[in-house]
């Protein structure tokens, strides 16, 4: 006669079904939590206890969850639930972030030739539509919280409490005018944060620029004088040369002399091998050594020289070295500006 082995085996009993079937389980879990308000009775009973918050970064309301977001998501619930596991009292308010580019670019994908008002007006019925859509896919990853109140950056009370805080910097004195470069969509015709611009790789034209020194300054710090000294700089942004009012010098770092049979350049010590390689500059005479602090505060002329290179894929096409004046100058150089 045979024995079922299975009755003599001393293994744990549950209650729980050896089928997850989670196609069921899942919505009647979802249900019960909702129906017996589980959220609020974890914070009723955590009521007078040591208080835990987590300050949450919100999602934008832009689209549905995708894996970012939800990982996002769960590791913070993560960190709730531990710590009010730990004892605490530890209540999440979710929130989400209904204004910038997301929201507006897609917004302007779907519907174009809109007024500002009616951008604003679908950007805010864009943001709520994916607010409800998120919630719900939030609660099906398990997240407790508080859904029924969260915070919206687009909700009056939140944007007043923004202006309020705003206002206190006012009264401190810390907000001036000024101007500041601003990065613009032509696209999406509205402004970029600089955190949200990436830079395609590219190779670009590269300009290692001659700022010749006054006479005087050289005489004040011993400098010999029977030919021209100048102080190289290097850019790749060689357009915004004509607003130029100063090069930057580190006080702490070590510079050095350069001289040949014509000119004086003076460079960064640890440049030095880049600077030749680059510039083709032979030097003749014995490398001199200055200390930032020693040439910073000299005022330089108008006038700039190039060491030009232009670059496509990485090869050095050609090097020219030209020189431009800047003084009673009208208009942006181009090309026929330049004498080679």
């Amino acid at each position: 006669m045979s024995q079922n082995y299975k009755e003599t085996l001393n293994l744990p009993r549950t209650e729980f079904p050896m089928k997850a079937n989670l196609a069921a389980r899942e919505p009647e879990m979802l249900k019960a939590w909702e129906e017996t308000h589980l959220y609020r009775q974890i914070q009723k009973s955590r009521e007078g206890r040591e208080l835990f918050v987590l300050h949450d970064g919100p999602p934008f309301a832009n689209g549905d969850v995708h894996m970012g977001t939800a990982l996002n998501k769960i590791l913070k619930d993560f960190v709730v639930k531990s710590q009010t596991m730990l004892g605490k009292r530890a209540p999440y308010v979710p929130g989400w972030d209904c204004h910038g580019l997301p929201i507006e670019y897609k917004v302007v994908k779907e519907s174009r030739a809109l007024s500002p008002l009616e951008v604003r007006k679908k950007c805010e019925a864009f943001a709520r539509k994916f607010i409800n859509i998120q919630r719900e896919q939030f609660k099906r990853l398990g997240v407790f919280g508080d859904w029924e109140h969260p915070y919206l950056t687009m909700d009056p009370k939140y944007e007043a409490e923004i202006l309020r805080a705003f206002a206190v910097f006012v009264e401190e004195g810390l907000v001036y005018q000024a101007q500041k470069p601003v990065f613009w969509s032509t696209g999406a015709q509205t402004a970029l944060a600089e955190a949200e611009v990436e830079y395609q790789e590219r190779d670009d034209t590269a300009v290692y620029v001659r700022f010749p020194l006054p006479h005087d300054q050289l005489l004040k710090i011993g400098l010999p004088t029977d030919k021209p000294v100048s102080v190289a700089i290097w850019t790749t942004t060689p357009w915004t040369l004509p607003a130029n009012l100063a090069i930057a010098v580190d006080r702490d770092a070590d510079y050095e002399v350069l001289g040949n049979e014509k000119e004086r350049v003076i460079i960064a010590r640890k440049l030095h091998d880049q600077f030749i390689q680059h510039t083709g500059f032979a030097p003749l005479e014995e490398r001199t050594s200055l200390l930032g602090k020693t040439i910073s505060g000299w005022a330089e002329r108008t006038t700039w020289e190039f060491f030009l290179r232009w670059t496509i894929t990485g090869a050095l096409l050609r090097r020219l070295v030209c020189q431009i004046s800047l003084e009673n100058m009208s208009s942006m150089p181009t090309a026929t500006s330049f004498k080679c």
